[in-house]
């Protein structure tokens, strides 16, 4: 008996032990990235491109039964990308029941009682990612050994973190640039250049702004991630890795900066800094110095990858690691200065800047380090607290739907009745991609005294984004901030103003109380309003002039062999108004009724001839400079000339200088620094083939351009270029200003414009323009003033400028933030055309283009383009 049962014990004792084996035998059987890749992750001079960490992640998913690998869209490029789902055996077999709680939680679709039940039964869902500035090397590369440590670790913190939370990984956010990056390194490691930056843009339209799109929604990276973080999965945490640290600092962590947008709900701003405060007290029990806070970085600019969270109700984390290349450095002990990132003292007296680093070698495995060990803070404070941030999110939307009823307004309309329907209906669907509910009205209806068409959108403001729909929909008002009293202002972190039925030229109505109006629930996508051809065409079709969707017609129908001709005056046909700048198409293999359909066109068959003065126009070619400085300004100006369907050609520096410029109908600028254009890169930057700028042959070849008759183009800091190359009579009135007396940082401003002139057909005659530390025009005359006196002589022949649009008398500001307006900019000249031999430059004192979000400047581009192609 008594050795059956030293048997039984036996086998339960074997069980147990080969039971406590298997994780172990699974973490040996699970490659680890130095495996894959044949060297560790952050090893001196090393990276892994995008293909080896395709191959990495495949193996991992493979091999794991924690790890599961999702694609979920392609990149600008093709490039496919992935997220992985990290945490325990048995949570990822049941990942349905986790997205549908997180959902239930955010939506606010359960009572109280209920979100208490499901707050405890849930898992914290935390969103990670790397590699979305591809300059920024290390979290790219982190992101492979971080998913790896957290499906093998076996220690007692992992498997917590896997018991209790979702890791949702997104390893590499723009597998494009990675892959320039790092191609960049390798070809010049062990030359002058290796740690220089690629000449051109890492992201094929963005660049660096591809932090900079999370509420526009442009590219398909953004929008592929937007789906899971506001449509799918609603993670309480987003962890957004970045690498621009202050100098002799390690890592820059939260809590951020003043200001905070009122409208983010105040637990988000105390949660933040607990998580900063989790990853300080870690860093500084793992001995790991350097971590800074209350660094620049604030939390009232929506449109970020950290910052759009907050208005969703969630976390937002963004750190900024030092020692972006794989090349080491040496930081001189002895050259510590006294204060770091403005007057951070590194005596270690500063609250934000507890445990200074005192400098020494630094290498890339540190940023790796780094990053992993504030990864694990965030997990681990995820998993202690999961019921708590799930139920979190859960009030804070409850007190988003409450504020609805106790503060207003009760809905939002965005009538069918619109000057640009096309962007009415684009700019529902950047509202859809963010997350926001939107409804139809299946019934016409009356609210303050208007009359609403059904078709019409209705956006109640009682759900849980309303801070995100607040935000974006009503004006901005950014404290006036100063960096000390009498001195210069405290600039904003990106923009202080970006209202986007401002920027996109669309009407949205307020309905103050509740009232019954009849609608459905709008889908994924809102699609554009049927469009309609009507009348005989015998002549040809007639599209407004007033909407962006008729500049893409018109080239599509060009390109497919049509014709088209622009109106210089307003007609009518039948009981139909045809404003001035329409465009009149016929012909082509394109069917006018298939693009009336895909654009919502309203379009208008002319029997006959129109008795008035009309340009015909041949298919534009467009050339548009491109520097080997790479310049975001550029890759968004490209972006909007092949989503319009132009004929662009990229034109280098040596392009400009030796090639026939003839053939171009216009040639375009986008907004960069005189010294910038003129010089380029230095042969201590980078490698002679990349090196200079246009220079004077360049200068000349633009001027001999325009002089034969083309047409130049010019936005903002570019516009200065041309002023003082071509000699014209016009300069940058806010020259010379400091930011003491005029200072506008990235608002909008009350523009009017000349709606006879042709470069401004199809404009709102009162426009809000994207103001970016941009400029005004002052158009120069003759002096007839000397030694006090006046002379009386003759005029000098006057300038042939014309002035399209100015800058408004009063109320300048729209949105965000100014200083000095009235004073510098008030009724000066926004945007000029000035007659150059037989051609003309088009100057803007701003950029009409900026970002693709200021969809109601984009027909001045396009009339300007048309006006060159006119035969």
């Amino acid at each position: 008996m008594i050795l059956k049962n030293s048997r039984r014990k036996v086998v339960v004792l074997t069980i147990a032990l080969a039971m406590s084996c298997i994780p172990m035998i699974m973490a040996q059987n699970v490659p680890s990235p130095e495996d894959v890749y044949g060297f560790k992750v952050g090893a001196d001079y090393k990276l892994a491109d995008y293909t080896q960490i395709e191959d990495y992640l495949s193996k991992l998913d493979d091999a794991s039964n924690r790890v599961k690998k999702v694609e979920i869209g392609t990149t600008v490029l093709g490039r496919k990308m992935y997220i992985l789902f990290i945490s325990s055996e048995q949570n990822l077999t049941q990942l349905d029941k986790w997205k549908d709680i997180s959902t239930k939680l955010a939506r606010v679709q359960v009572t109280e009682d209920e979100a208490l039940k499901l707050s405890e039964e849930g898992k914290a869902i935390v969103w990670v990612d790397g590699g979305m500035h591809s300059t920024e090397l290390a979290h790219g590369q982190m992101t492979s050994e971080l998913a790896y440590t957290l499906a093998t670790s076996e220690t007692t913190e992992m498997k917590k973190i896997r018991e209790n939370v979702i890791t949702i990984l997104m390893p590499v956010m723009n597998p494009d640039g990675l892959d320039i990056v790092v191609d960049w390194y390798r070809k010049n490691m062990g030359t002058a250049y290796e740690t220089s930056r690629p000449p051109i843009l890492y992201h094929y339209y963005m660049g660096h702004d591809n932090n900079r799109d999370w509420f526009m929604n442009t590219m398909p990276e953004t929008y592929n991630v937007t789906k899971i973080l506001y449509n799918e999965w609603y993670p309480q945490i987003v962890y957004n890795h970045h690498q621009s640290s202050p100098s002799w600092t390690k890592i820059s962590l939260p809590p951020y900066a003043d200001p905070v947008n009122p409208k983010i709900h105040p637990a988000i701003t105390a949660a933040v800094s607990e998580v900063g405060s989790a990853m300080t007290k870690r860093f500084s029990l793992e001995n790991m110095p350097g971590a800074i806070a209350d660094n620049f970085y604030t939390m009232f600019w929506n449109g970020g990858g950290r910052t759009v969270p907050y208005y969703h109700n969630m976390i937002g984390i963004l750190t900024e690691t030092g020692h972006t290349t794989p090349t080491p450095r040496f930081y001189d002990p002895e050259k510590l200065p006294k204060t770091v990132a403005g007057d951070t003292p590194t005596d270690g007296t500063d609250i934000m800047y507890p445990d200074p680093w005192k400098g020494g070698e630094s290498h890339f495995r540190d940023a790796v380090e780094y990053m992993l060990t504030a990864t694990w803070a965030t997990l681990d404070l995820a998993a202690d607290r999961k019921s708590n941030y799930l139920h979190n999110i859960y009030k804070m939307g409850a007190s988003a739907i409450e504020k609805s009823k106790t503060e207003g307004p009760y809905a939002y309309v965005i009538g069918k009745d619109q000057w640009d329907a096309f962007e009415s209906v684009n700019l529902v669907n950047v509202l859809l991609k963010g997350g926001i509910e939107i409804e139809k009205a299946t019934k016409s209806f009356e609210a303050n005294d208007k009359k609403y068409e059904a078709g019409s959108y209705v956006i109640y403001t009682g759900q849980a984004f309303r801070p995100y729909l607040m935000d974006l929909l009503e004006k901005q008002n950014y404290p006036t901030r100063f960096q000390y009293p009498g001195g210069p202002p405290d600039t904003p972190y990106d923009l202080a103003g970006w209202t986007l039925p401002f920027q996109m030229g669309v009407a949205v109505d307020k309905i103050a109380a509740p009232m019954e109006i009849t609608t459905e629930k709008v889908a994924e996508v809102a699609k554009y309003y049927e469009g309609e051809v009507k009348g005989k065409a015998s002549f040809g079709y007639a599209l407004s002039a007033n909407t962006n969707a008729s500049v893409i017609a018109t080239n599509k129908i060009l390109k497919a062999g049509g014709t088209a001709y622009k109106t210089k005056a307003a007609f009518k046909s039948g009981k139909t108004n045809i404003p001035a700048g329409s465009y009149i198409v016929s012909g082509g293999s394109v069917s006018i009724d298939a693009l009336a359909s895909e654009y919502g066109l309203e379009v208008t068959g002319l029997s006959s001839e129109p008795k008035i003065e009309m340009t015909k126009i041949h298919t534009p070619k467009v050339g548009l400079y491109k520097s080997w400085v790479s310049n975001m300004d550029e890759g968004w100006t490209r972006f909007i000339m092949d989503e319009y369907a132009f004929e662009t050609d990229t034109l280098h520096d040596k392009d400009i200088q030796t090639a026939d410029l003839s053939k171009y109908d216009v040639l375009i600028l986008p907004s960069q620094r005189v010294k910038s254009l003129l010089h380029g890169n230095s042969t201590l930057e980078m490698p002679e083939k990349f090196t200079g700028g246009l220079g004077l042959e360049g200068s000349v070849a633009l001027s001999n351009y325009v002089k034969n008759g083309g047409t130049l183009m010019a936005f903002d800091e570019a516009s200065n270029y041309v002023i003082e190359q071509f000699g014209l009579p016009i300069k940058d009135a806010t020259a010379g200003t400091d930011n003491k007396q005029f200072f506008i940082p990235g608002s909008l401003i009350k523009t009017g414009f000349d709606t006879t002139h042709p470069l401004a057909f199809g404009m709102q005659d009162t426009v809000a323009v994207s103001f970016n530390k941009s400029r005004a025009f002052e158009i120069e005359k003759q002096e007839k003033k000397g030694e006090g006196g006046t002379e009386d002589i003759k005029d000098a022949p006057v300038p042939e400028i014309e002035v399209i649009a100015n800058y408004a008398e009063k109320d300048l500001l729209m949105s965000g933030w100014a200083m000095g307006e009235k004073k510098y900019i008030a009724k000066k000249p926004a945007m000029v055309k000035a007659k150059y031999g037989k051609g003309a430059v088009v100057l803007f004192a701003f950029r009409p283009q900026f970002r693709a979000q200021p969809r109601g400047t984009y027909k001045l581009i396009f009339n300007t383009i048309y006006e060159g192609a006119s035969d």
